[in-house]
């Protein structure tokens, strides 16, 4: 069996051949072997339960902050998506203790 990539383009629509591969994969069935037998309960459960601490420390908090105008000015002319690089900038700045230190 063959492994195919592919990369979408979300503007670009499916070709029939595509859709129709789509449709075979889809109808497959799994072959476990020794290399990769099938997972147990337990250890979808772990998985499961890996996955939830991942997604919550992932999670991102909404917080309110009054910054002056300036700073404000100077951090939107970053351009799109400035908060996210506030974000790494204010953890940046958490885990380096010389700089935390400058600011206490």
């Amino acid at each position: 069996m063959a492994i195919v990539n592919y990369t979408m383009n979300p503007n670009e629509p499916l070709t029939k051949e595509q859709k129709e591969e789509i449709k075979r994969a889809k109808e497959m069935t799994d072959v476990y072997d020794e290399d990769c037998p099938p997972l147990t309960d337990e250890q979808l459960a772990e998985l499961a339960a890996v996955a939830r601490q991942q997604r919550a420390m992932r999670k991102r908090n909404v917080v309110s902050l009054r910054l002056p105008a300036q700073t404000l000015e100077k951090a939107k002319k970053l351009g799109e998506g400035y908060t996210s690089v506030l974000s790494r900038m204010i953890e940046f700045c958490l885990n380096d203790k010389e700089i935390l230190q400058k600011c206490l």
